[in-house]
C-alpha cells in the first residue's frame, strides 16, 4: 500500500542524485556576472597598466568585464591576502608579481600560504628590467659598467623601488653572480629612485623597461643592458646582461592566481580565455609598446613549476643579500 509517507521518501529519494549536479551547471555556466582583477600594486604603475589593457581584452573573450581593483599595501600582502581568503568561485582573481616568489624569503610572517592557499591559471607576461645611469656616469657600455663596479666595490649605488622589488632583486642577483659589492638606496617607488639617478644621487638602477625606456627615450639616463637571457626585440643594439655574466636572467612577470580549491571547470575557462586574449593582435601591440614579452602558451602546470623555481632562487639572493622588511 502507497502511503503518503512513503511517496515523500520517494520524492526525496529522486532528489539525491540531482544535488552534486547543481554546482558543475553552475560551473559550465560561468562567469555569470563581472570578475574582480586584484592588482596589488597602486594605480598608474607598469602592473597596473598591463593589468588594465589585459583586462579589456580577456573580459571580451571570457564573456564578462574584469574589473581591475587596487588594493596595495605591505608589498603586496594586502591584496594578495584578499585573493587567498575569497570564495574560491573564479569571481575574484590575483595578477601578481615576482613579488609573490620573493615575499616568503623576507618577511618573518605571513597572512597566506603562498603556494597552497592558491591555484594557478597561468602566466601572461614577462617584464624585463633594463640598466640606466646618469648621464655622467664614468662606464659608457656594459663592459665598462662592470669593470668600474669590480674596480670600486661597495662605492657605487643603485636605486630600487624598495626591498623584495624587481630592480633591487635583479641587482642583488648580480651582485651575488659575480660578487661585486653596490649599495642598495631603497625608495617608495621606482619613480623617486628614477630622478635620484636623473640627478646623480645614486649610480645606477635597474627599472622596468617600460618605464626605464621611456627615460631614456627622453635623454634622461643612459642605457647599458637589459635582464632577459636575450636581448630585447625593442632594443636589439643593448645587449643583455648575460652577455657578460653567462646564466643571468632577472625580470618581473605577470601571473594569474586563483583562491585554492576553485574548480577545475573554472580555472579551465579562465586559462583558455587568457590564451585567446594574450593571442589578441591589438594587445600583442600594447605589450611590445610597454617592453613586455606575452607568454605564448600559459599552462596552469607550468606557472606551478615556475614558482617553484622563484621561490628557490629568490630565497638564497634574499639570504646572500640579508633582505628583510622586518
Amino acid at each position: 500500500m502507497f502511503t503518503r509517507r512513503w511517496f515523500c521518501a520517494a520524492a526525496a529519494g529522486a532528489l539525491v542524485p540531482l544535488v552534486p549536479l547543481v554546482a558543475p551547471a553552475q560551473e559550465l555556466a560561468y562567469p555569470q556576472r563581472p570578475v574582480r582583477l586584484i592588482v596589488p600594486y597602486a594605480a598608474g604603475g607598469p602592473t597596473d597598466t598591463f593589468a588594465r589593457a589585459l583586462a579589456d581584452t580577456w573580459g571580451r573573450k571570457l564573456g564578462q568585464p574584469l574589473v581591475v581593483e587596487n588594493r596595495t599595501g605591505a608589498g603586496t600582502l594586502v591584496g594578495t591576502e584578499a585573493v587567498a581568503k575569497a570564495q574560491p568561485d573564479g569571481y575574484t582573481i590575483l595578477l601578481t608579481t615576482v613579488a609573490h616568489a620573493v615575499n616568503p624569503s623576507i618577511h618573518s610572517k605571513m597572512p597566506y600560504r603562498t603556494v597552497e592557499d592558491f591555484a594557478p591559471v597561468g602566466m601572461a607576461a614577462k617584464a624585463p628590467l633594463v640598466i640606466v645611469v646618469n648621464q655622467d656616469f664614468p662606464a659608457r657600455n656594459l663592459a665598462e659598467f662592470m669593470d668600474y663596479l669590480k674596480a670600486h666595490p661597495g662605492q657605487v649605488s643603485y636605486g630600487s623601488a624598495g626591498v623584495g622589488s624587481a630592480p633591487h632583486l635583479g641587482t642583488e642577483l648580480l651582485n651575488y653572480m659575480t660578487g661585486i659589492q653596490t649599495a642598495h638606496v631603497p625608495y617608495r617607488g621606482s619613480a623617486p629612485a628614477m630622478q635620484d639617478v636623473i640627478g646623480g644621487h645614486v649610480g645606477f638602477m635597474m627599472d622596468s623597461a617600460p618605464t626605464g625606456l621611456a627615460q631614456v627615450k627622453a635623454g634622461s639616463v643612459r642605457l647599458l643592458a637589459t635582464t632577459m637571457a636575450q636581448r630585447l626585440p625593442q632594443t636589439p643594439d643593448t645587449p643583455a646582461v648575460a652577455e657578460a655574466v653567462p646564466g643571468y636572467e632577472a625580470y618581473t612577470w605577470n601571473a594569474v592566481f586563483t583562491p585554492a580549491k576553485t574548480p577545475p571547470a573554472v580555472i579551465a575557462k579562465l586559462n583558455a580565455t587568457l590564451k585567446q586574449a594574450l593571442q589578441d593582435a591589438a594587445l600583442q601591440s600594447q605589450a611590445y609598446t610597454m617592453g613586455l614579452v606575452l607568454e605564448k602558451d600559459p599552462e596552469p602546470r607550468a606557472l606551478a613549476a615556475f614558482l617553484d623555481g622563484e621561490l628557490a632562487k629568490w630565497s638564497q639572493v634574499a639570504k646572500a643579500a640579508k633582505m628583510s622588511v622586518n
